[in-house]
């Protein structure tokens, strides 16, 4: 449930049958399956993650995601690496 500020307030299991349950008024209703979520993904060298990068997930948006109309993103902000101490 993506609000008028473009930002999901809500998460429901719905079968889109709008005689059984009606969206509120001024809301996108999005399907999570099918809509991609920009999510910070690590990238790995050697199998050490060095990095993250916002990649797009199916089924991975959530509550506090923005959506531009076409993805969501996530408001969580970059992981940091955290170097090891020998």
């Amino acid at each position: 449930m993506i609000n008028q500020n473009n930002v999901v307030d809500n998460v429901c299991l719905w079968d889109g049958d709008i005689n059984t349950w009606t969206p509120p008024q001024g809301y996108t209703m999005e399907v999570d399956a099918t809509t991609p979520a920009m999510i910070w993904q690590p990238v790995f060298v050697d199998g050490k993650a060095v990095d993250y990068v916002l990649e797009p997930i199916l089924g991975a948006g959530d509550i506090g995601f923005t959506w531009d109309g076409t993805v969501l993103t996530t408001p969580d902000s970059k992981p940091v690496i955290v170097a090891e101490s020998n």
